[in-house]
């Protein structure tokens, strides 16, 4: 399939996607406006720098990149732009009115023309691998130097790409630079048609991740509240439907060996809160919703952490992590926020998305992959029983962190030399 045939099956599937908007918009009223930017309808004004950050890992990975990029060059407007409503919550958090922000149309042919004739921006920064066909045939057209940063690129993701190679194959030689995660991210790259000139090695900006002071705090003050100075604590990060249950008999077995311990179960998207509380009541435990603002008491089983920007605050009061997308087929999430807090970490079989932070971190006796509630039950227990072995892999998880930072410097080299050239 080539790219004009790509562009009529999205024509011809167009009104499933205004069915995706709605379905998603009855789940969650953070989907029932804006739809005017889903379709390249909203009225934007022409920007120097466009950046497309996805959901809210990789918005989170390229807000120290923007900002030190605004502080560099102050006189360039910025537009950045997400795909889902996390994402954009933390746009504006960071950024507020100091850029332009809106989220990226679909990549209907006319919706991704219109959008770019609109921004027209002298450079583009796409952060991982969020390639659309359209979109980036449309900068170019448009004369738009399109940068790939902190990009990854899974064995599995680069079969596909193979398999499509009469779409994909055009669009990546059309990118002008990749700054890429991982040798093994750049190799792959190269053997799907990227000059290698182009392609940098510069790791991870998730490493980068700047855990301040007040956030730190914040936590301390958040575990005293929760009354667990001798309570083992455990957070359920970024968690999807099909592991609450593997997640919530893991739990129960730990209260077997712990009756006052307490977990953390924070869902990925908000769409899906009530379905984890309706799943933690029917097991029988104690639950408490984070947004409702009321105390933990000591009997509390389970804290559903059901407000948006807290999960980093969540591991800093905990002792272990659990990071969700990854007990089903999924990719896995960022496992390095709990590991940069100290906090041991477990992830299920399914981590393609994060394969290279993932085998490091378990290699350094940081991380461990459990496939089964029993198996995550039993690395629980084992860590808050043996003291001395927690403090190990607390100690090798910072460490892994701390060892491969520097990521930032060398995207922004390869970003400052596509603004300045």
């Amino acid at each position: 399939m080539n790219r004009s045939l790509y562009s009529l099956a999205l024509y011809l599937i167009s009104p499933l996607l205004l069915v995706y908007l709605a379905v998603r918009a009855f789940k969650s009223k953070d989907y029932r406006g804006r739809w005017n930017e889903r379709f390249g309808l909203k009225s934007l004004k022409q920007t120097d720098l466009l950046v497309h950050s996805v959901s809210m890992g990789e918005t989170l990975a390229a807000i120290p990149l923007i900002k030190q990029i605004q502080l560099q060059h102050p006189q360039l407007s910025i537009t950045i732009t997400t795909t889902s409503p996390t994402g954009s919550a933390e746009v504006a958090r960071a950024f507020g009115n100091s850029v332009q922000h809106c989220y990226l149309p679909f990549d209907l042919a006319w919706c991704a023309k219109r959008f770019v004739k609109q921004v027209a921006p002298k450079c583009c920064i796409i952060m991982e691998t969020e390639l659309w066909p359209n979109l980036i045939h449309y900068l170019k057209q448009a004369g738009t130097q399109v940068l790939l940063a902190n990009a990854r690129l899974s064995q599995k993701s680069a079969d596909s790409y193979r398999k499509h190679h009469k779409l994909t194959t055009p669009m990546l030689k059309l990118l002008d630079g990749i700054a890429a995660q991982s040798q093994q991210a750049a190799e792959r790259f190269i053997a799907l048609g990227v000059a290698p000139e182009r392609v940098t090695v510069c790791g991870s900006l998730k490493f980068d991740i700047n855990i301040d002071k007040q956030r730190i705090d914040t936590a301390i003050k958040l575990r005293a509240q929760w009354l667990a100075t001798d309570k083992p604590v455990w957070v359920a990060g970024s968690v999807h439907p099909g592991e609450f249950d593997a997640l919530i008999m893991a739990h129960q077995q730990l209260l077997a060996k712990y009756p006052n311990a307490m977990m953390v179960m924070v869902p990925r998207h908000p769409e899906q809160f009530d379905a984890a509380a309706q799943a933690i009541k029917s097991a029988g435990l104690t639950l408490i919703r984070r947004s409702m603002a009321k105390p933990v008491l000591p009997e509390t089983q389970v804290v559903l952490g059901n407000t948006m920007g807290e999960l980093l605050t969540f591991y800093g009061a905990a002792d272990q992590a659990f990071v969700g997308g990854s007990i089903i087929v999924h990719g896995g999430h960022n496992p390095l926020e709990p590991a940069a807090m100290g906090l041991p970490v477990m992830m299920g079989p399914h981590y393609r998305d994060f394969n290279e932070i993932t085998q490091l971190l378990e290699s350094a006796g940081a991380l461990k992959v459990v496939d089964s509630a029993e198996a995550l039950a039993e690395r629980l227990i084992y860590l808050f029983d043996d003291k001395a072995a927690y403090n190990q892999a607390s100690a090798a998880a910072r460490a892994v962190v701390e060892q491969n930072r520097g990521s930032l410097t060398k995207q922004l080299e390869v970003v400052e030399s596509f603004i300045n050239g």
